[in-house]
């Protein structure tokens, strides 16, 4: 029997990892293993297929042309296996065993614990791990069972529920106010100091876009990291956005009311189909539903 005849799963997701992050370094990382056994799978998938997948280049590997013209096959075969994975989870009819939650660091640290606390109460067989991610997670390659996003996702073969919107207010801190005064309306907080994005453009645009023509530099400190960007607005840093709710739960800081219409976030619920129907998911899906909608304005 020929190695083709018996091709090692593992073998190929390594292939796809290297392929995909451009290392075996990141590759380990990604899968968990040493770069010495990343390595070793790339060289036993060579062997087995009878051609070299990647070179090696200054700065990682690079996809060969042959190594560039398996690379679909084996993301069908990944495909594949992830759809039976998510078929067999749609068919368990327990309410035990583990589910993942994704969302954005902000709302893993300021919205999601008291929520997961319920869920352990009310669901004590059901184990939650919680992944605190600004990025978005592939639901179909079972990143997550469920996603908590700021934005409604696009990916084909999900479920997403628009469960509420967040209203975004202009805070400042106590210690900010003691030191550089209270801002009235909109023209004198103009005046004053901004925590703003690094990279992230969205809020340059939301200022342009309501008649404040600024770039980034109007934000003497800047940072892409939402959570640290509210720590900044309640260390006195300057002034800066956030939700509503989370503001006036917080002692140390202030509402800045402006003439200013600023901008609500849908918070959607979003699960790949298939694992939405597992009793499990469908138990914590709907407890979240409900909590968030709660928490939200409206």
């Amino acid at each position: 029997m020929s190695a083709l005849q018996h091709l090692d799963w593992s073998l190929v997701q390594t292939f796809l990892s290297v392929a995909e992050t451009g290392s075996l370094s990141a590759a380990a990382r990604r899968l968990g293993l040493t770069q010495p056994t990343v390595g070793r799978h790339i060289q036993t998938l060579e062997q087995d297929l009878g051609v070299a997948l990647f070179k090696r280049q200054a700065r990682g590997m690079a996809l060969t042309d042959q190594g560039a013209a398996l690379l679909g096959h084996a993301g069908a075969m990944r495909e594949a296996a992830e759809a039976l994975r998510l078929n067999a989870s749609g068919r368990t009819s327990d309410l035990s065993g583990t589910v993942r939650i994704t969302a954005s660091v902000f709302s893993s640290q300021y919205y999601l614990p008291p929520l997961i606390t319920e869920l352990r109460e009310t669901l004590p067989d059901i184990q939650i791990e919680l992944v605190p991610n600004d990025a978005s997670d592939n639901l179909l390659f079972g990143e997550a069972d469920i996603a908590v996003r700021m934005y409604r996702p696009t990916q084909l073969d999900m479920v997403t529920v628009h469960v509420g919107d967040i209203q975004l207010g202009l805070f400042a801190s106590q210690s900010y106010i003691r030191r550089k005064g209270f801002p009235i309306g909109a023209g004198d907080m103009m005046d004053h100091d901004f925590v703003g994005y690094d990279r992230n453009e969205e809020m340059v645009r939301e200022f342009n876009a309501v008649g404040f023509n600024i770039g980034r530099d109007f934000f003497p400190v800047r940072c892409d990291n939402q959570t640290v960007v509210w720590e900044l607005i309640r260390a006195g840093a300057g002034l800066g956005f956030g939700p509503v709710l989370a503001g006036r739960r917080d002692a140390m800081l202030e509402q800045i009311e402006i003439d200013v219409p600023l901008p609500r976030l849908g918070v959607w619920l979003t699960a790949h189909e298939a694992v939405r129907r597992a009793p499990r998911v469908d138990a914590v899906w709907q407890l979240l539903a409900k909590r968030l909608a709660a928490t939200c304005d409206a």
